[in-house]
């Protein structure tokens, strides 16, 4: 990408005899904040239809100094900026263009160029999969979200940007997603509780959720984590499955008596299991697992079974299963049984971690 210097309005050609009242539209809406400041802008050189890497047409980067010194990144070309072609009416292309707030301390001239990759590489993910982000969804990084840095903000969540309302356009509605930066831990809480409720939390101490590469994790604050403890507590978690690259299932047959079921999983994933469960099974809602070939769905129930429908798995768990699952599951290599569903075998292997090179840096269990 490189940066034009001129209004995102005026520097396409085609934008300039076709039209582009999407593009028109996201201009209008950012004029009402920034009236009186011209944006740092990045279009993109190769177009993504022409082969060129980058899917967004375009970046914008907004100097804030209230209320805290922070860029405001919107992107360009999510949504349909100039004629419109796609079949839905109501939304503009994928119906949302995304927003980012990066802390900026030093009062810099010019805004991060890892920016830009950051959000090109989430383009990337939504055009190339088809899957679309939501407000309340959230996804790991599996590193820091500014790569080379040893950052503790390594999630993110997606929330309605706390200054832009969605708008209608003449190619359909299009709302503006800010992506929030997150630590590890605080990602846990998203699930646990609800990520919307989570991030009311946070509002507080995190104006405007201006993400900050320099902090720690806001648990450390006995208050937060007191009431994040208390709001998953009182309403469960709103998470309903999890992804897990680890995950069989099979089901070993016995002469006169009930199958064996046998569920194996990665140790990383126990603790996640452990900490879930129990917040979605005791406020009577389902848990899911599902991995690359295999899913399970654990339900709560008057009496311990397993049932296979339609290729899942449904482990219907007693309170007194329930309770013996969790005291005695470890994130440790090992063979566990459940009391109370003698037919429930429950396997952990290790987790490898690796890096981009497929060299194991971690192991779990």
């Amino acid at each position: 990408m490189q940066h034009d210097g001129q209004d995102p309005d005026r520097q396409d050609p085609e934008h300039q005899d076709d039209g582009a009242p999407g593009w028109d539209a996201i201009n209008q809406a950012l004029n009402r904040i920034y009236s009186r400041q011209e944006p740092k802008h990045y279009g993109t050189v190769i177009g993504y239809a022409l082969g060129g890497k980058d899917p967004l047409t375009g970046i914008s980067a907004y100097k804030r100094i209230t209320p805290v010194p922070h860029w405001h990144f919107i992107t360009y070309g999510f949504s349909e900026l100039f004629a419109k072609e796609s079949d839905d009416p109501e939304l503009s292309g994928y119906g949302f263009e995304l927003t980012f707030r990066l802390a900026d301390p030093d009062d810099s001239e010019d805004p991060p160029a890892w920016v830009l990759n950051f959000l090109q590489n989430l383009a990337r993910y939504v055009f190339d999969s088809g899957n679309v982000f939501s407000a309340g969804h959230y996804m790991n990084a599996n590193g820091p979200i500014a790569s080379e840095t040893d950052s503790a903000i390594r999630a993110i969540a997606f929330a309605a940007d706390p200054e832009l309302p969605a708008i209608d356009t003449r190619n359909g509605r299009v709302e503006f997603l800010q992506v929030v930066g997150l630590t590890n831990e605080e990602e846990f809480a998203l699930k646990r509780w609800s990520t919307l409720k989570v991030l009311e939390v946070f509002a507080d101490y995190l104006p405007l959720w201006v993400t900050d590469l320099e902090r720690g994790s806001l648990l450390a604050d006995a208050d937060i984590a007191a009431r994040l403890s208390e709001g998953a507590a009182r309403e469960g978690s709103s998470t309903g499955r999890v992804y897990t690259d680890q995950l069989q299932w099979q089901q070993r047959k016995r002469m006169l008596r009930q199958p064996i079921t046998e569920i194996a999983l990665g140790a990383r994933q126990v603790g996640e299991l452990l900490a879930l469960l129990p917040l979605r099974l005791r406020f009577g809602e389902s848990f899911g697992l599902i991995g690359p070939e295999r899913r399970i769905l654990f339900e709560s129930a008057s009496r311990c079974g397993a049932e296979v429908i339609d290729e899942v798995l449904h482990v219907r768990l007693d309170e007194i299963a329930l309770r013996s699952l969790i005291s005695r599951l470890r994130a440790q290599a090992g063979r566990y049984e459940v009391e109370g569903f003698a037919n429930l075998e429950v396997v952990v292997n290790q987790t490898h971690i690796r890096d981009q090179n497929g060299e194991i840096v971690q192991t779990i269990g």
